[in-house]
């Protein structure tokens, strides 16, 4: 059982919505050294003279940003310290004293790193090209708040290849959508804490139309880097990062508060690397390179505990006492990976797994994945809420049951053995997928075929494994859930700790 089932008497609901998302775009044949050659050579414009290309489009980028300034009456903040500025506070801090709701809200500039090119001749094959280069140039940050996305902002570059990045949050545009229709809510930062009908809002929050998005983001690039437009080209949009959040929204924080305690200090010992993999939808093999672990950490805003793999991590966190998230985070898209059509270089083409594209085109799937891995770590923490549950059957399992007149011993928490078996079998990808006696088999030593069988075939009559008729495969039920939870949470945090 949920935990949103079994509290749903004093919970307002559940909502999942993307929170945070950047954007990044980049005009196609520019994004790298080989197509920006090729562009010029196009044009009949020297390699040599690419800064002579490029020095106008900067101007004309500078130009842009102070003219928009001064139609709006705003002076660019340079930031000298980026570091040490936080921008976020100023832009709440302008909100505040202006009492603004629409339209732009401030301008920034600052020195950053970026991505460029530089003339290069090979003496070697005689060829002359554009090279890779790193240095810093001026940023342009435009923040506006729009009347869909809320408070977004735009990141403009001063020197080619002028590549973009864009921020929006989830949350706000969901918002915009509950307007449109009339639901009530009540919403605090990023956060929901009240809807007036969660069942309508969840399929807003579905409803992801990138189509419109792309017009969007094109008008904004218009307006902020007009560059593209100049040229007669134009922006494509991929995903840099993104965050899906699962909110379960408590009616008083005094509901949220004990039980998150019992949640978040259970999982610290519980959650293992497997399991990690299992909610972030992968899988640990034996040529892993991928960095797997789980950070613990007290904030001023709340306990939080996060487990990572990769580019991909979800964490779990108290807002304003009475929101429990659990939050899917992405810094590369192409981790997950879908079944879809693969080009081949011979023109060819075959559907099979690949990674999922970075485009924008992207995120109504990628919405089904990270939600889909939220709801497998609320199922999985769910089994730590057992106070009168699982707790309270430990004592049945330890109990000797006998089937046509044989008997079969309970299960023994101080034995090494049995604890391995239960550690084993709750795996992330058995728990998911399930599982035959040779799979738990090669994770135990000296173990035989029909040693493995008993093992079952206990495991069985307590409850905690069935059988899918007409197969050798096993899953663990949701009472085995409760047990294994709870047994290995007395262990790790009452038995353990008491012996030491």
């Amino acid at each position: 059982m949920l935990l949103t089932d079994k509290y749903a008497d004093k919970i307002n609901g559940i909502i999942t919505s993307y929170d945070r998302v950047i954007i990044q775009g980049y005009i196609p044949g520019w994004s790298y050294a080989e197509g920006m050659t090729s562009f010029l050579k196009a044009n009949n414009i020297r390699i040599f003279d690419f800064s002579n290309f490029s020095q106008p489009l900067t101007e004309q980028v500078r130009a842009n940003a102070q003219r928009i300034a001064d139609e709006n009456g705003i002076e660019i903040e340079f930031i000298r310290k980026l570091r040490a500025f936080r921008k976020d506070d100023r832009i709440q801090e302008i909100i505040e004293k202006t009492g603004k709701t629409q339209g732009l809200v401030h301008i920034f500039s600052a020195m950053e790193q970026c991505n460029t090119y530089r003339p290069w001749h090979d003496k070697t094959t005689g060829k002359t090209f554009l090279k890779f280069d790193q240095s810093k140039c001026l940023h342009y940050y435009f923040y506006f708040i729009d009347q869909e996305l809320g408070l977004c902002y735009l990141r403009v570059p001063t020197w080619a290849p002028f590549r973009l990045q864009f921020y929006m949050n989830g949350h706000n545009l969901l918002a915009h959508k509950l307007d449109k229709k009339g639901i009530t809510y009540h919403m605090h930062d990023n956060a929901f804490l009240e809807i007036s009908d969660v069942e309508t809002a969840q399929k807003l929050s579905d409803r992801i139309n990138p189509e419109d998005l792309h017009k969007t983001l094109d008008v904004f690039a218009k307006r902020y880097c007009p560059v593209a437009e100049t040229l007669g080209l134009g922006y494509t949009w991929t995903v840099q990062q993104i965050e899906c959040a699962t909110d379960i929204m408590f009616k008083q924080a005094c509901d949220l508060e004990p039980l998150y305690d019992e949640i978040i200090r259970t999982a610290i010992h519980t959650v293992k690397p497997d399991n990690i993999a299992t909610f972030l939808g992968q899988r640990i093999t034996y040529n892993c390179k991928k960095e797997v672990g789980t950070n613990y950490n007290q904030r001023i805003l709340g306990t939080r505990i996060k487990h990572h793999m990769g580019d991909v991590s979800i964490k779990m966190y108290d807002k304003f006492g009475c929101v429990l998230r659990i939050e899917s985070t992405c810094n590369d898209i192409g981790a997950f990976r879908v079944k879809r059509k693969v080009e081949h270089r011979d023109g060819s083409s075959t559907e099979q797994k690949a990674p999922l594209k970075k485009s924008i085109y992207s995120l109504y799937q990628l919405f089904t994945i990270m939600k889909a891995a939220n709801y497998r770590y609320l199922g999985f923490i769910s089994s730590f809420d057992d106070h009168s549950g699982g707790k309270g059957n430990l004592t049945k399992v330890t109990d000797a049951v006998k089937e046509k007149g044989r008997s079969y011993r309970g299960l023994n928490f101080f034995s090494e053995k049995d604890l391995h078996v239960l550690e084993v079998i709750s795996r992330g990808e058995y728990m998911t997928f399930g599982m035959q006696g040779k799979d738990i088999r090669s994770h135990l030593k000296d173990i035989s075929a029909s040693a493995m069988s008993r093992i079952f075939k206990r495991l069985s009559l307590h409850g905690i494994i069935e059988r899918v008729q007409g197969t050798y495969k096993y899953f663990i039920t949701a009472y085995g859930k409760e047990i294994i939870a709870a047994g290995l949470t007395v262990r790790n945090l009452v038995l353990i700790p008491a012996l030491a």
